[in-house]
């Protein structure tokens, strides 16, 4: 019986070195056919941002739309807050952007985050009114006015878009390697009749590290995307420092919101203002900055700014 199924192993083992062997010749005949008609690299490269930047934009415009949907918002009326639409306009005019919808919800925590697309959206948890100031609220819009001054959320989708067609590209380069190396580790160990020990051998190990080289890469990209947001948080808390003059108003409203939050957010998590900072693989793998770097980091602002007030 053993030497039975030895031999059986051993035949599927040898069919199946076959096949992969076949399926070398085969794929290596197509590659170098489709390297002999290879585009240019500017040609190649050029392909590979406008498909970036096409399907960027068709997922950010219907990724908007879908959000937009998705949220129970309505669009504040002016006269139930005519000093909050006469503090957005102060601001507008003063930012190069146009003035958005302003739409309350009821969010899962009280926070704010804007929206882009057709028509910029800022929308605002109805919680905040209750415990927010003027001042506090108007930097706080001003936060969000600077993302949708500088398209942020369609430039990160963009971002996101290059660096998976890149992934793609890579997976496709090394895929056909790690198909073959595995396949024919497989069969290898079929016909020595240790089918389970397959991954021990050079070409399980060649299998492992291409696919590994796949992974770290997309890492390292996901590590960028995620990295840029953060400093575009840092860039949307200065310019509502500027526009307002008064950087100590959004400290106040970020550790207001930091205190009325809790840390389960959903799937709404990369659109708020909220950062985890509980551990550093979190800060790394966060859309935002700890929120305690950006409340001293503004109250240090403030600090210089007051300083140069008085020598001045």
């Amino acid at each position: 019986m053993h030497t039975g199924r030895r031999v059986a192993m051993a035949v599927v083992g040898v069919a199946s070195l076959c096949v992969y062997v076949l399926a070398a010749i085969v794929g290596y005949r197509l590659i170098v056919e489709l390297w002999a008609r290879r585009p240019s690299p500017a040609v190649a490269a050029a392909a590979i941002l406008s498909g970036a930047v096409i399907f960027g934009l068709v997922s950010y415009w219907a990724g908007t739309a879908q959000l937009k949907r998705s949220l129970d918002a309505v669009e504040l009326p002016y006269a139930r807050a005519p000093g909050v639409y006469q503090r957005l306009a102060w601001l507008t005019e003063r930012m190069d952007v146009q003035p958005p919808s302003l739409l309350v919800a009821r969010l899962p925590v009280p926070n704010a985050f804007a929206i882009g697309g057709s028509q910029g959206a800022i929308v605002v948890d109805r919680r905040l009114f209750g415990f927010l100031s003027g001042e506090e609220l108007e930097a706080l819009l001003a936060h969000e006015l600077a993302h949708l001054e500088n398209r942020d959320a369609l430039v990160q989708t963009i971002a996101y878009s290059l660096f998976q067609n890149l992934v793609g590209l890579l997976v496709l380069l090394v895929l056909p390697v790690a198909v073959l190396a595995g396949g024919v580790a497989r069969a290898l160990a079929l016909i020595r009749g240790t089918p389970e020990r397959w991954s021990e051998s050079q070409l399980g190990r060649v299998q492992r590290n291409a696919l590994g080289v796949v992974s770290l890469v997309g890492l390292a990209l996901t590590l960028v995307v995620l990295a840029y947001s953060r400093r575009r948080e840092w860039a949307a808390d200065d310019r509502a420092a500027t526009v307002t003059g008064n950087p100590l108003a959004l400290a106040r409203a970020l550790r207001k919101i930091e205190r009325a939050s809790t840390p389960d957010l959903g799937l709404l998590t990369p659109l708020y203002v909220h950062g985890e900072d509980d551990s550093p693989l979190s800060q790394w793998l966060s859309t935002h900055p700890p929120m305690d770097d950006r409340i001293e980091r503004l109250v240090e602002r403030a600090d210089r700014e007051r300083t140069g007030r008085f020598r001045g």
